[in-house]
This record gives structure tokens, C-alpha cells and sequence, in this order.
């Protein structure tokens, strides 16, 4: 099996747009696209599936309420009873109303904070990695679109050159 890919280069988003919309009616893999700036559109161009982080991040609001209510209960009911403002502390339901915003703050901190953890992790982002950036240009005004070769190279090399690219290479992946 080959580790060559085609890096097509195209200098417009919508040129880009319809270049992987073609590229996706031909069946072939798109590896990666890199680009400048977010094109809005193009995850679902490319096929992907929608992301999930919604999902952890109420899982992890939850876990974050949970965990700050169970705190409050024993710090201020259980533990260390105080009457406040002639408010005594007989029960949590009692006195919740005055907790209201602890809890939220604890709901906002934990989804916040454990939803950047999950994103690093799933997209592998780590301290002192090494950039991926295969070209330079993708960081200023240019878009590269990676495809992997699956049969004939110089097919694919007049294909991606008809969809507008304005440099097709053909590269080894390591």
C-alpha cells in the first residue's frame, strides 16, 4: 500500500467548495483540507459527521452540578452548620435559593474546563507537538486539500488540475 497523497492547492474557498463537492461525486477520500481561516459549509461538503462536544459538555455541566451541590450539602448543612442572617441551617432545600449561583459557577466550570481537555484530547493537540501544517501558505491565503491515492496518479493529478487547483503535487506521507 502506497503513503502517497495529492495536495491540490486552490487560492479561493469557493473554487475549494466546488472542488471537494466534485471530489466527493468522484469517490475519492479526502484526507484532510487545510485552510486559513474557517470556511463555513465545508465540514458537511467533506461529509463529516456532526460534532458531539455538545453531549459532554451537559454531561460534564451535570457532573460539575452534581459534585458542587454534594459539596455545599456537607460544607454548609453537615460539616460546619452556621446561622447566617438568622437563616439557620436545618437542610440543603432550605437554604438553595442562596446556593443558586454557586451552582451555576460550578456548572460553567467544569463543562468549560473539562470540554477544552476533551477537545485536545480528540483532536490529539499536545503540548509541544509538532505542527501538521504540510504547506505554509495554508496559514496565509492559500487552501490545500490532501487526497490519497488510490489508483492512477495521473488521473487524479488532471482531475484535481480541472477542479480549479492552482498547484497539484504528488507527495509521500510519513
Amino acid at each position: 500500500m502506497s503513503n502517497k497523497v495529492i495536495h491540490a492547492i486552490y487560492n479561493d474557498d469557493d473554487v475549494l467548495m466546488d472542488a471537494v463537492k466534485q471530489t466527493r461525486a468522484a469517490h475519492h477520500h479526502i484526507e484532510e483540507i487545510y485552510t486559513p481561516f474557517p470556511v463555513h459549509g465545508l465540514d458537511k461538503a467533506m461529509g463529516l459527521a456532526p460534532t458531539r462536544i455538545a453531549i459532554c459538555a451537559f454531561i460534564y455541566g451535570l457532573i460539575g452540578l452534581s459534585i458542587y451541590t454534594a459539596l455545599m450539602n456537607y460544607i454548609m448543612i453537615q460539616d460546619w452548620p452556621q446561622d447566617i442572617g438568622g437563616k439557620p441551617s436545618f437542610s440543603y432545600i432550605d437554604n438553595m435559593p442562596a446556593f443558586v449561583p454557586i451552582m451555576f459557577e460550578g456548572t460553567v466550570f467544569f463543562a468549560a474546563h473539562l470540554m477544552v481537555i476533551t477537545f485536545y484530547m480528540r483532536s490529539k493537540l499536545w503540548p509541544f507537538k509538532q505542527a501538521e501544517n504540510p504547506d505554509v501558505r495554508t496559514t496565509d491565503d492559500h487552501f490545500l486539500m490532501e487526497v490519497g491515492i488510490h489508483g492512477n496518479e495521473e488521473e487524479l493529478v488532471s482531475f484535481f488540475t480541472n477542479t480549479g487547483a492552482v498547484e497539484v503535487k504528488v507527495v509521500e506521507k510519513h
